[in-house]
């Protein structure tokens, strides 16, 4: 059936994906081969990568240099697997799962040109100094020679860092839900938190040292005050955004307050109550960093302290790399957390 045979009545019945399909076929056979060159260009960037890590000739000396190569070759391996998947999907007319894979070929491909040109200008030509910036290879290595350090370090960061935000979290959803049902509440709060919030929580830092006597007690106050800003302000736009005739029915039904606040108010406010606690990962995970430099003796930011402090500086991008992985990991987790919860306004908007 063709576009043409769709009216805005038959149209009600067909899922975002059909609709999609229809959309993408009448593109043309040159654009439709377009598509499939550029699905292909990360083996081109790949092929790139290795030609110039094997060819050029090292300016430093390189230990276990195959373990770069064995870097190099596991995304295109993933890659490789998910474009045979999808290009069999592709030949039998379903075209949705090739376009994703083509979506993603040029992002890949740029990698590996970027690790190329970054591996050229390091240990190659020494363009950029050593010590100070490593090439890849020497920090693959150093993560594996300290990887039991970096992951002691990495858990005692998890713990700080889901510590501080789940209090910070919690309390961040009563003050929210208080302040925007109570308006005697949000008069004596709502200023505080105005005042507070906006404060960078690395300026409190000096003095929750000073008070506390617990190092770990302190930065996880730290973490957790990043979190109770930015959920507090969601959960209270939320709280004070629900369609008041909802209340004044339940009102009238008999509903008690304590019924008005959680099985109205909340799950109203939920939306923004998620979104706000989807702020508040990234916020906690910045605080996280500064407080451990600044205090605690174990955690990936005191790692990096301790490592560009002895100049080992393949170990301080080391710790780098892992914090970019991780808390990259921890948001998504939370990000699937609140699509999954709000699964039903998704396929509302997609039915709609």
């Amino acid at each position: 059936m063709s576009k043409n045979d769709f009216s805005a009545e038959n149209l009600q019945g067909i899922t975002r994906d059909e609709l999609w399909e229809i959309e993408r076929s009448g593109r043309s056979r040159k654009q439709n081969t377009h598509d499939i060159i550029i699905s292909v260009l990360p083996a081109a960037g790949f092929a790139a990568a290795v030609m110039e890590y094997l060819l050029i000739p090292n300016k430093y000396n390189n230990q276990y240099p195959e373990r770069y190569l064995i870097f190099l070759a596991i995304p295109i391996f993933v890659y490789a697997i998910r474009w045979i998947r999808s290009f069999r999907f592709y030949m039998r007319g379903n075209r949705k799962r090739f376009a994703a894979t083509r979506h993603s070929a040029p992002f890949l491909t740029a990698i590996y040109l970027a690790l190329a040109l970054f591996d050229w200008a390091t240990l190659k030509t020494g363009l950029l100094l050593y010590p100070f910036i490593p090439w890849v290879n020497d920090i693959i290595n150093s993560m594996i020679l300290d990887a039991k350090q970096l992951a002691i370090c990495t858990l005692y960061s998890l713990r700080l860092l889901m510590t501080g935000y789940l209090c910070g979290s919690f309390l961040g959803l009563i003050t929210g839900v208080a302040c925007g049902y109570s308006k005697r509440v949000y008069y004596w709060i709502n200023p505080i938190v105005r005042v507070l919030g906006p404060i960078p929580t690395a300026t409190w830092i000096p003095l929750i040292m000073l008070l506390v006597k617990s190092l770990t007690a302190g930065s996880a106050f730290i973490v957790g005050l990043g979190a109770w800003f930015a959920v507090t302000v969601a959960t209270t736009t939320g709280i004070a955004n629900v369609d008041q005739d909802y209340l004044e029915a339940a009102r009238t039904l008999g509903a008690s307050e304590r019924q008005l606040v959680f099985n109205i108010a909340i799950p109203g406010a939920m939306p923004n109550i998620l979104q706000g606690m989807t702020q508040a990962m990234s916020s906690a995970c910045v605080s996280l960093i500064i407080a451990e430099m600044m205090g605690v003796k174990a955690g990936l930011g005191w790692y990096i302290t301790w490592a560009k402090s002895w100049a080992a500086y393949n170990k301080m991008f080391a710790a780098i790399i892992i914090i970019c992985i991780v808390f990259n990991v921890v948001t998504r987790i939370v990000e699937r957390i609140r699509r999954h919860m709000l699964r039903w306004q998704i396929g509302g908007a997609a039915h709609g």
